[in-house]
């Protein structure tokens, strides 16, 4: 357990320390939340809300759909936060039930959301990729791009770059080994970099 934080007299904090006072609120939230605190899951859910409906409309699409997996996911916290073992962050913990709902709706609708992929050396990424897209300029043709991949794609492009999780917290997320994520990723950007090569072109 990580020694406690006095978020109020912490001022323009670092990114990292940000990240780390985040954290701790979370775990604080969760404990409250396990003792049957409302107020702490109201403020858990909030904090959640929005993040989780960015992530989750793209991989369902329908943002009905996306807000009814939100609050499945989040009756999961409310019932069932003492489960959470704390070898991970809470935030990856909900991000990984919330997916796995996902998952489970998009079967139930009868999508094909399980692939078959080989495993790829990781020395075929080409970090470069990274600089080689103007976000702001091609933003809309970015975002139509996601929206053609697979949902397993899809996620681990968004958990990472949208989303800022690590390789191993993405693993935890979804449910599967790191070369896994990695190897998702690596399928991921081989094929945006197909579907954008025109739009590339385009602002070359």
């Amino acid at each position: 357990m990580r020694d406690s934080i006095d978020t109020g007299s912490v001022v323009g904090v670092a990114s990292s320390d940000r990240a780390q006072l985040d954290e701790h609120r979370d775990l604080q939230l969760l404990q409250a939340v396990i003792r049957r605190d409302r107020a702490a899951f109201d403020e858990l859910y909030r904090r959640y809300y929005s993040k989780l409906m960015e992530f989750l409309s793209r991989m369902v699409v329908r943002r009905d759909v996306a807000e009814e997996i939100v609050n499945d996911a989040m009756y999961v916290v409310w019932t069932g936060g003492s489960s959470f073992a704390g070898r991970s962050k809470v935030s990856t913990w909900i991000f990984g039930i919330a997916y796995k709902k996902a998952l489970k709706r998009l079967e139930r609708d009868g999508y094909t959301v399980n692939e078959s992929i080989e495993e790829q050396p990781e020395t075929f990424f080409e970090p470069e990729f990274d600089r080689e897209l103007d976000a702001m300029q091609m933003k809309r043709e970015i975002d139509a791009a996601l929206t053609r991949l697979s949902p397993a794609h899809r996620s681990v492009v968004e958990l990472t770059y949208l989303l800022d999780y690590s390789y191993p917290e993405i693993a935890e997320i979804v449910g599967c080994p790191v070369n896994t994520v990695k190897t998702r990723m690596f399928h991921a950007r081989a094929q945006l970099r197909r579907l954008l090569g025109a739009v590339k072109a385009r602002f070359a």
